[in-house]
Order: C-alpha cells, then structure tokens, then sequence
C-alpha cells in the first residue's frame, strides 16, 4: 500500500489562518499595533490598510522611518535578539493584520524551508530598500526624493498593480519620511498637481509621469 504523501506547506495559507501562536488584529486608522519600549516577543504580516512606524528620540523628536502595506511584515527584530521595541506601529488605514508568537514563528521558519524561504527574500528586499532610501537620502534633492516616496505609496516597482490612490497622509509625515519642512512638500505638492504628475485633494492619486521625475535629471525648484 502506498504511503500518503504529506500535503505540501504553503505560505499564503499559513499566514491567512490562525492557528498555533497566530491571531488576526484589526485596527482602526489612528490606533496603535505596538508602541516604542513594549516588549518585542511577536512579528506581524499585514493582510489589509498601511502601516507606519514612527520613532522618538531621547529628546522628543519623532521620525516616520517606514510606511508598509499588504504583505509586508514588521516587528521581525525580535528575531535578531530585540528585546523592546525600537518603534511604533500605528495604523494609517484601517487594518487586518495577523499576529505571529516569536516561537511559532521561529518553529516555522527552521520546519518549512517554503516559508522560510519567503521570508528570507522578504527580509532581502527589504534591506535593498533600505539601501536605496539612504543613497536618495544622501544624493537627491527634497524633490526628488517626494517623487520617489510618492511612487513606492502608490506601489509603482512593485509586483502587481500599483495603486495610484494614496490613502490620506498628511504633508508633516512626507516631510518626516524624506528628511525636510512641511512647507517645502507643500510647495512640491502644488508643484507636481500644476505639471499634472498627481491629483491631490485630501486623497493623492500619482500618475505613472511622475516616474519621468525620479527617472531622469530635470530642473527641479527649491523654495
């Protein structure tokens, strides 16, 4: 008699069901996943709305460091020996996210090389992200940079479709993202709706032109 082949692991449904140290959270717009200094003992994997996370410095000072979207997992520093957290989740949008334990997730992640494996190039993305945020940092200027930022919220690079509609952000959080005054992206904004490159009214809808910007060398303006 044949022996019953066992069924084959997948990711997706892994981290769409709970089970064994995983439980879906919904969170309204404005209401918080996990705060700076609380203890780091899970990650979380976004099935629905945005999420950034903020930090505070020692003096007061408060930084947007990352906005995530669907399937995007956040926390995973506990993985690496983080014992509290060194940010704040907050939702932008409102959110279904799935919350996995640490042991759970690290039983997985040395039993399923499926998983692991997504992870892994997950994580892999993510640091080529970093990489490309601290070059646009250091070598282009607050224009670009907007441009730039605008086109990763709207998803454009990424696989499947983008999505030009960019849930409300606020222009303070765009300047904390790149690094510049609330008035110098107000004067980009209007700048970028005058050329036709995004609509901006409460929402943003990002045209694909906005990509000539980011693409090749024009003359930008500084206020």
């Amino acid at each position: 008699m044949p022996t019953k082949r066992k069924d084959s692991f997948d990711p997706t449904v892994f981290l769409s069901k709970v089970g064994e140290g995983r439980r879906h959270i919904k969170r309204r717009r404005g209401q918080t996943l996990f705060s700076q200094g609380e203890r780091a003992d899970a990650i979380f994997y976004i099935h629905q709305g945005k999420v950034k996370l903020t930090v505070v410095s020692a003096q007061g000072k408060e930084a947007v460091v990352a906005v995530l979207g669907p399937n995007d997992f956040f926390g995973e520093g506990c993985l690496a020996g983080q014992r509290i957290r060194i940010a704040t989740a907050m939702a932008m949008t409102d959110c279904v996210v799935v919350r996995i334990d640490k042991a759970a997730i690290t039983k997985v992640l040395h039993k399923e090389s499926a998983f692991a494996e997504l992870f892994i190039a997950y994580l892999l993305g993510r640091t080529i992200r970093v990489e490309a945020d601290l070059m646009d940092q250091l070598f282009n200027s607050s224009e670009k940079r907007l441009a730039r930022l605008l086109l990763l919220l709207a998803n454009f690079g990424k696989e499947g479709k983008p999505e030009p509609m960019i849930a409300k952000i606020s222009q303070q959080t765009l300047a904390e993202m790149i690094g510049t005054t609330r008035s110098r992206v107000s004067f980009f904004m209007n700048k970028f709706r005058k050329l036709g490159l995004i609509e901006y009214n409460g929402g943003i809808k990002v045209h694909s032109s906005l990509l000539n910007l980011v693409l090749h060398d024009q003359p930008h303006i500084e206020p």
